[in-house]
């Protein structure tokens, strides 16, 4: 069974002032698709802490970490630059096809600046979803249905 992760980015839900709807929603969808995964971890917006949770989730053995929240425009809203800086082979399709869905479901989907990829050499696929609960609705059909194969192919398996 391959062990998933979701990390909520959100300084209100960090802070307890606002309920985390999103990183349910991405844990029932992961756990109804056979993953292993624990309740999301939620964690405060910004890249250095979006940096440090995905590198301690992959160094606990998780190959498969979800992010929601902190894709926008806000002044905090540093998800993608925190993945990036832990990613080693970039998987723009992924990103692109999670756009795709977004904006057509709703037009701001275009401004989404999530990314995607993997971490070498512990083979875990990272994900950026948007932090509404339908945003991460639309999107975890697109992420269970390569995550399996992605996770496979890095760890050597065939095409």
């Amino acid at each position: 069974m391959i062990r998933a992760a979701v990390l909520t980015v959100s300084d209100r839900s960090a802070a307890g002032t606002r309920e985390d709807r999103s990183g349910p929603v991405a844990v029932a969808a992961l756990r109804d698709a056979g993953f292993s995964c624990d309740e999301a971890l939620i964690i405060p917006d910004g890249a250095d802490s979006v940096e440090r949770a995905i590198t301690a989730q992959v160094l606990a053995g998780v190959r498969l970490i979800v992010t929601t929240g902190g894709t926008g425009l806000g002044p905090r809203d540093e998800t993608p630059e925190g993945t990036s800086r832990v990613l080693t082979r970039p998987i723009p399709g992924i990103a692109e096809e999670l756009r795709r869905i977004g904006t057509a479901q709703m037009p701001t989907g275009m401004i989404s600046r999530a990314v995607a990829g993997v971490v070498d050499p512990h083979g875990a696929l990272v994900v950026n979803l948007p932090g509404s609960p339908g945003g991460v609705r639309d999107g975890m059909p697109v992420i269970i249905s390569i995550a399996a194969h992605v996770i496979e192919q890095v760890a050597g398996g065939d095409h």
